[in-house]
C-alpha cells in the first residue's frame, strides 16, 4: 500500500485536524453514492479509508512513524525483544485495560512475552473503525437508513437518528475488526457529513427559510403553501406584511433528544412581477400622491 500520508496528501507533521479535513476533503471526492459505476474512484475511496483509519487514529499514526506497523497495518518485524515497559511508555495499555489497551497485539509470543503463556489465551476486543458519510439535510432531520459502503466493497446500513448534526459521530456496535481469540468486536465510528439545502438552514435545532410573497398577499393578507422538513404546510400571511417580517411555524423544526421538535421561522421577502405591469405602475403613481411616506426616514442623521 502507497504511503498513507502520500494518499491523504498531508506532510508528516500534519495535525489531526489536518489530517480529517484532508480526508473528509477525498472521501467525498470518491464515494462511489457520488461516482457511480467508476472503479477508480472507488479504489481511491478504499485507499482513502485505509489511510485514515491509519492516520486518523493517534496510537496506530504513532506506530506508522516509529516503524512498528507498514501502511497496511501490519506489524513489522523488530529488531529486538519487548518488554511491558516499552508497551506502558509508548501510552499502550495505559489506562485503557487490558481489552482495549493491547487490542493491536494479536501475535501468541508477543502476548506469552507480556503476560507468561496464559496471556496467549486472553480474549481481546478488536479495534474501532472510522468512516465518513455524507447524507442529504432532510435524512439528517427527519432520520433515515442510507447503505455505507465498505473498503472491501461490501456495505452496511447506518441507522440515521432524527437530528443528526453535521460533524456528529454515529458507532456502530461492533461492526469494526474482528476480536481475537474469541473477544466482542470493535466498532464502527461514522462521521456524518450534512449537505446543505437549497431552502432549509439549520439553527441550533430550528429551521429557517426565505419565502417569496406577491405584493397582493403583503398588502391585502392571505394564505399560502410553505415547505418545511416534514413537508408542505399553509402559512397565514397577516395584511400588511413587509420584506423581513419573520413568522413562526411552531413545532416544525428540528427533532430534540426529549421528542419535542424546534420551531421554524419563515423570513417573507415581497417580489414584483418580472415584467413590468402598466396597470400596476398606473395604481401605484395614483396611489403614491395621494398616501406619499417616506420609508427612509429613519435612516436620516
Amino acid at each position: 500500500m502507497t504511503d498513507p500520508y502520500q494518499v491523504l496528501g498531508v506532510s508528516k507533521t500534519a495535525s489531526a485536524d489536518d489530517i480529517q479535513k484532508a480526508y473528509r476533503r477525498l472521501a467525498k471526492k470518491h464515494h462511489p453514492d457520488l461516482n457511480p459505476g467508476d472503479k477508480t474512484a472507488e479504489e481511491k475511496f478504499k485507499d482513502v479509508t485505509a489511510a485514515y483509519d491509519l492516520l486518523g487514529d493517534a496510537e496506530k499514526r504513532g506506530r506508522y512513524d516509529r516503524g512498528e506497523i507498514d501502511a497496511s497495518g501490519a506489524e513489522k518485524p523488530q529488531p529486538q525483544r519487548r518488554y511491558y515497559r516499552d508497551f506502558a511508555e509508548s501510552g499502550q495499555g495505559s489506562g485503557q485495560g487490558f481489552e482495549s489497551g493491547f487490542r493491536d497485539f494479536t501475535d501468541e509470543d508477543v502476548l506469552a512475552e507480556i503476560f507468561g503463556r496464559r496471556g496467549a489465551n486472553m480474549k481481546m476486543r478488536g479495534g474501532d473503525v472510522r468512516y465518513h458519510l455524507a447524507v442529504d439535510f432532510l435524512s439528517a432531520v427527519n432520520g433515515a437508513r442510507p447503505q455505507l459502503a465498505l473498503p472491501d466493497g461490501s456495505g452496511i446500513t447506518v441507522t440515521i437518528p432524527p437530528g443528526t448534526r453535521d460533524g456528529q459521530t454515529l458507532r456502530l456496535k461492533g461492526k469494526g475488526r474482528p476480536g481475537y481469540n474469541g473477544g466482542e468486536p470493535g466498532d464502527a465510528l461514522i462521521e456524518i457529513e450534512v449537505r446543505p439545502h437549497p431552502l432549509f438552514k439549520r439553527e441550533d435545532d430550528n429551521i429557517r427559510i426565505e419565502l417569496p410573497v406577491s405584493l397582493a398577499e403583503a398588502v391585502l393578507g392571505a394564505k399560502v403553501k410553505t415547505p418545511t422538513p416534514s413537508g408542505d404546510v399553509m402559512l397565514n400571511i397577516p395584511k400588511g406584511a413587509n420584506t423581513g417580517t419573520v413568522l413562526r411555524l411552531k413545532g416544525k423544526g428540528v427533532a430534540k433528544a426529549d421528542g419535542s421538535h424546534g420551531d421554524q421561522y419563515v423570513t417573507l421577502k415581497v417580489l414584483l412581477p418580472d415584467k413590468p405591469d402598466p396597470e400596476l405602475e398606473e395604481f401605484i403613481a395614483r396611489w403614491s400622491k395621494a398616501k406619499a411616506y417616506d420609508p427612509r426616514r429613519a435612516m436620516e442623521v
